[in-house]
Order: structure tokens, then C-alpha cells, then sequence
């Protein structure tokens, strides 16, 4: 599936409120499921000891579902293409790469 069909997809099953401005809501949704995420795999450590079953693996898959659908709706709100913020943050990495600023931090390095 190509992240373009994907974002026009997923904005059939978005039902939600308009809180202020439309990228709110789903901002709000995101910050929750990538709290959700973090906690399937505290779990991990917690219950497993850092052993991901394919229980924990099927939890993951369903979050990050989650986070994808919310970080579509969001780049809909701001009239963004996931298929250009896919591009643009490959082309991004790369730079810093070829230039050796992979690490460390802030969005201009």
C-alpha cells in the first residue's frame, strides 16, 4: 500500500470533534497512542524481561496502527502528503548522514 492511499483511506473512518482547530484533536490522539506504544513495550521489560513474544509483537503492530492512522490525519489537517513527509524525512536523514550529523540533536544539524 502506498502512503498516499493509505492517508485517503484512513480520512474515511475519521469521526472526530473539532476542538478550537482540526489538527488539535488528532495531535492530542497522537501524543496518547505513542504513550500507549511506550507502555506495550515497558511491558516488555516489566513482564518479559526485554523478551518480545509474538503476543507483545501483535500489541506493537496494533499501536503503531494507531500512531500511523493519527499521524495521517494530522498531515490532512495541514494539507501534507505522507508520501512527501515520508520523502522529505528520508532526504533529511540522508543529508545528515553524507554530512555526519546523524546524531546529536535539533531539526537543523
Amino acid at each position: 500500500m502506498r502512503f498516499d492511499d493509505y492517508q485517503k483511506k484512513s480520512r474515511e473512518t475519521a469521526d472526530y470533534p473539532k476542538v478550537t482547530r482540526g489538527f488539535v484533536y488528532p495531535i492530542i490522539g497522537l501524543a496518547g497512542e505513542t504513550g500507549e506504544l511506550l507502555n506495550k513495550v515497558q511491558k516488555i521489560f516489566r513482564d518479559d524481561k526485554g523478551r518480545v513474544t509474538s503476543q507483545k509483537k501483535e500489541e506493537i503492530t496494533k499501536e503503531l496502527g494507531d500512531v500511523l492512522w493519527y499521524v495521517a490525519q494530522v498531515a490532512t489537517e495541514f494539507g501534507l502528503s505522507l508520501k512527501d513527509v515520508a520523502q522529505d524525512n528520508l532526504k533529511k536523514l540522508a543529508s545528515r548522514k553524507k554530512r555526519g550529523h546523524i546524531h546529536g540533536s535539533g531539526d537543523d544539524r
